[in-house]
């Protein structure tokens, strides 16, 4: 796909991308997809996956307490449960703020560690990246945003988030619609929207503006960014997902760089 070689003009020294569609065939790839690069906070989209999978497993609820008091495992897949970025503090409650939350994906993969009885990174390795191949792939640190990953094992990740096999496609589409809809909020980087609408661990594209995914990516567009220049979104309309790593944090570049680039991308793929 030609539109990949624009990354070749964004501020980086290394870049990597892809387009997947939806049965899993790569319709295009540009830079080296083995080389591993931080994901920051696409690290819970990770997260979020094992966490779905300790659900239908049985190991946890979505519905049980987890995190601050009265919060559960659905609050905080869904930033919904009341802490704050990156303290262990209570600044709102359970269900009244979209509030971004790299602590509550801490308390979350805690939550699951303890009624599985398996330290989270296991169950992540075990779960999700030894079935899905993804040998490139390192889980440590926080589960909010400690992961590396290469471009290879992203797009088998990408594959799987549009016809999954490690979960049914019921818990997936729930995952991938809004939860607590209404609720307004910051989305790091480009500021207040209104609403703020997440799902379990994606975030969806929705009529959000300004926002990273393209400005004709559909409605239903999920996924995440990272503060390491990383993303990740699937367009169902398209029937395809997009997946872009570099080395540089993002910044404003990438703000001015990502729309433009995936709105390439969406026009090439609608030929």
């Amino acid at each position: 796909m030609e539109s990949l070689r624009q990354i070749d003009s964004w501020p980086v020294d290394n870049a990597a991308t892809a387009v997947v569609s939806r049965d899993g065939t790569v319709l295009g790839h540009h830079g080296d997809a083995d080389r591993v690069y931080p994901l920051a906070s696409v690290t819970k989209l990770l997260t979020a996956y094992a966490t779905l999978l300790a659900v239908e497993e049985g190991a946890i609820g979505l519905d049980d307490a987890a995190g601050p008091e009265g919060a559960t495992v659905r609050h905080l897949l869904a930033h919904t449960g009341g802490l704050a970025f990156d303290q262990h503090k209570v600044v709102a409650p359970p269900g009244e703020r979209r509030l971004y939350s790299s602590t509550g994906f801490e308390q979350l993969a805690d939550a699951v560690a303890k009624r599985s009885g398996i330290p989270f990174a296991e169950y992540v390795q075990d779960g999700l990246l030894t079935p899905l191949r993804m040998t490139a792939t390192t889980f440590q640190g926080s589960p909010g945003a400690g992961a590396s990953s290469s471009l290879h094992d992203l797009i088998a990740f990408a594959a799987e988030l549009q016809a999954p096999r490690l979960l049914h496609h019921e818990t997936l589409d729930l995952a991938t619609s809004v939860a607590f809809p209404g609720l307004s909020g910051v989305l790091p980087g480009y500021g207040h929207q209104k609403p703020n609408d997440w799902g379990l661990g994606f975030e969806i594209r929705d009529a959000k503006s300004p926002h990273w995914t393209g400005t004709t990516n559909s409605a239903g567009t999920f996924g995440h960014f990272g503060q390491s220049g990383t993303f990740l979104w699937v367009d169902p309309e398209l029937g395809a997902a997009c997946v872009a790593l570099t080395d540089r944090d993002f910044g404003p570049w990438a703000a001015e760089a990502w729309t433009p680039f995936n709105d390439a991308v969406v026009a090439e793929l609608r030929g």
